[in-house]
């Protein structure tokens, strides 16, 4: 892609506005707590500890709306307390410009290193360095200084108050995400009716495993209805998979294939139901359609063999997610709710033992360190990103420098408040091209728009202090409202609400329209300069990612095939973690891919249709894998030993053919091929049979993908 493509693509996602639900309540409690801020220090301290303090109450808002799953008071804690020691040992060296330049560097480096915990620690990091430069301006002595750090910190203690004291769908987070997963696969099962082998996207089921880890405090105080589905909607997957694949379920056409769409469609029902209920915190109401379609005694009649037992099993698993689903008053592991009666939708005609339903080993709660905890496992993950070759480590240098050069710029040009410079450059800039230049233009375009407004309604009306302030927490609640319908919206309010927040000490009218924008103009384009002098690009990296998916889809079809070889072995654990391996990879893969999209790079030996086409062919070999999965033996079944054989193929192809990705070479498979055609000599099962040349056919078809590369 050309740099002006690229240009163009980038500035109209950054303007880009989305619809979304908006959240008005937990918008208004956010400007709640900053109004009660504002005032508090305004009638007691004055305008420039109101500025300071509210600036905390702010940020730590903003720390709540992040997308994470730790409790929001423990976000808007953090967010204040951080804000808080920033500006303290910001102002203590602000008199000295090399001091403050050397803090301002080390400041930035270390909040470019905190991308490597995560997103939210990375927003939240980059948001202190640059209110920071904002907030050193206004204390006059050190003693002010730090009474202004500590109505920072009190800011995120109000904040953090409110959430305790006027909670908003308390786990609703936890209850959207489930919900989520289970909806993504009433929507899979939906499709399968039309297409056997449709694609399953498993991003819902990672993002709902990740919000089931909680804190020690947070299970004592989890509903019980958070804690089975994810499990039992990781089992259900595969036996809808296996029910409507025609290479290994029933004919694709005929009574039994029509039995299969309506099984289908009424799991679909039940699993929306079932989404509902957990959304909304109340008990399943199941379309009686559904419940009737699957409660069919002819069932047995219709399907035969493999079908059958697969139907059974897909009938008790959806029982066993209504009933885990209903609230009730006993505590499992920490749940809290009112009893109601359990209700699965459609009792297995047949009683179906526990391992016929897709079971293993009992997958263990998931824990979630503590703050305290916590702080030494981040230090640990950006200690590691201090590595040749890092984009974590290569964005950590990029921003320091452009905020210390912005920092100076700001210094040497005849503006007030030359701050907004490298504050802007610091808020826009990300570890990858697209959002860095996507955020510069909006926050050009937001800031454009939001100082004109302000100062047009300062210039004309003359608000006075309390007004101003009010006008600032007005903007504010504007800004939660309409934060996640895109950047540039969110930084009108932003830009108009600072206005507003400085004109309360009568420093906001002091700088013109045309000063502000041509500072912001100025942030952006040296971050997108630093961007373009020393980039991180995605596009190099596709072949190592791909190889990686690879390698681990072929581990965890290796483990798959392996636990036929030794049913009677120690549990499953290989096999889930296996998979969620190649979860991880494929997830790496494909935001990788989507961020190199609109990357100004040449492809380097990987084009768009090779690199689709490969994409494809791996998500049909782990398709197969888990087709394989859904039938399982159970432990007292008679071992096959060439499955072990067949396993060990898998593993040592994928490896070679992972090395052959990495050095631009087309995978060869030969020796899995042997294997292949040896074990349909020695397997009469025919499902197992019909998966080994599914899993050897998808990696042909990643060889031609890869062939023209």
């Amino acid at each position: 892609m050309s740099w002006l493509r690229a240009l163009r693509e980038t500035a109209r996602s950054g303007l880009t506005v989305e619809r979304r639900r908006l959240a008005p309540v937990i918008a208004a409690r956010g400007a709640l707590g900053l109004a009660l801020v504002v005032g508090f220090s305004l009638a007691v301290f004055g305008p420039a500890v109101a500025a300071a303090s509210a600036f905390g109450a702010f940020q730590a808002a903003i720390a709540t709306f992040q997308r994470s799953w730790r409790p929001r008071p423990t976000l808007a804690l953090a967010s204040g307390g951080s804000l808080a020691v920033s500006t303290f040992l910001g102002y203590l060296t602000g008199s000295h410009t090399i001091l403050f330049l050397a803090l301002l560097l080390l400041w930035t480096f270390l909040s470019g290193l905190a991308w490597a915990a995560g997103p939210t620690a990375g927003i939240i990091a980059s948001s202190n360095v640059a209110i920071m430069l904002v907030t050193v301006t206004l204390p006059t002595s050190v003693a002010t200084a730090a009474g202004h750090a500590v109505m920072i910190f009190a800011g995120g203690v109000v904040q953090a108050a409110l959430v305790v004291l006027l909670p908003v769908r308390p786990w609703g987070a936890q209850r959207d995400a489930l919900a989520d997963a289970l909806a993504a696969e009433a929507d899979y099962a939906r499709r399968l009716r039309h297409d056997p082998v449709a694609a399953f996207d498993p991003v819902p089921l990672m993002t709902a495993r990740s919000a089931a880890a909680v804190t020690p405090r947070q299970a004592r105080r989890r509903p019980a209805e958070l804690h089975g589905p994810r499990r039992l909607a990781e089992r259900i997957r595969p036996v809808l998979a296996s029910l409507a694949d025609p290479a290994v379920g029933a004919p694709a056409e005929g009574p039994q294939r029509d039995r299969v769409r309506e099984l289908l469609a009424a799991a679909g029902e039940v699993l929306d139901a079932t989404a509902h209920a957990i959304r909304r915190g109340e008990p399943v109401r199941l379309p009686p359609a559904a419940v009737a379609a699957l409660r069919t005694p002819d069932t047995g009649t219709i399907l035969t063999d493999r079908a059958h037992r697969t139907a059974l099993r897909l009938i008790a698993l959806l029982g066993d997610v209504v009933e885990t689903v209903e609230p009730r008053t006993e505590t499992g592991p920490g749940g809290r709710g009112p009893k109601a009666p359990a209700r699965a939708p459609a009792p297995a005609p047949t009683p179906v033992p526990a391992a016929a339903r897709g079971g293993g080993s009992v997958l263990a709660p998931r824990t979630r360190p503590t703050l305290l905890r916590l702080a030494p496992l981040v230090l640990a993950q950006m200690r590691a990103e201090v590595r040749p070759g890092s984009a974590i480590l290569r964005h950590a240098i990029r921003v320091s420098v452009v905020a210390a050069a912005g920092y100076l710029l700001g210094l040497v040009l005849p503006f007030g408040h030359g701050y907004w410079a490298p504050m802007t450059s610091v808020m826009v800039m990300r570890p990858d091209f697209s959002q860095t230049y996507a955020r510069s233009v909006a926050r050009f375009g937001g800031t454009l728009v939001g100082v004109a407004l302000a100062t047009a309604v300062v210039r004309t009306a003359h608000p006075g202090t309390y007004l101003s302030a009010v006008l600032a927490v007005l903007c504010a609640f504007g800004m939660y409202l309409l934060m996640r319908t895109g950047y540039a919206v969110s930084q009108v309010c932003v830009a108009a609400y600072v206005v507003f927040l400085l004109g309360m000490e009568g420093s906001g009218v002091t700088q013109t329209v045309r000063d502000r924008v041509l500072l912001t103009l100025l942030g952006g384009l040296l971050a997108m300069l630093g961007y373009a002098l020393y980039p991180a690009w995605e596009t190099p990296r596709l072949r190592g990612l791909l190889a990686e998916w690879l390698t681990t889809s072929g581990r965890y079809a290796a483990a798959v095939a392996a636990r036929y070889a030794d049913p009677a072995g120690p549990g499953r654990p290989d096999v889930r973690e296996a998979l969620l391996s190649a979860r991880a990879a494929r997830v790496a893969w494909h935001d990788a891919l989507g961020r190199a999209t609109h990357e100004p790079v040449r492809h380097r030996g990987l084009s768009h249709a090779a690199a689709e086409g490969a994409g494809h062919a791996l998500a049909e070999f782990g398709r197969a894998a888990m087709l394989l999965e859904a039938h399982l033996p159970e432990r007292g079944a008679p071992p096959l030993p060439a499955a072990a054989g067949l396993a060990e193929a898998l593993r040592k192809a994928t490896e070679r053919g992972a090395k052959a990705v990495r050095e631009r070479k087309e995978p060869a498979w030969d020796d899995l091929r042997e294997t292949v055609a040896a074990w349909d000599t020695e397997v009469t099962d025919p499902l197992l049979r019909k998966a080994a040349r599914l899993l050897l056919a998808a990696l042909d078809d990643l060889s031609t993908a890869l062939a023209d590369a």
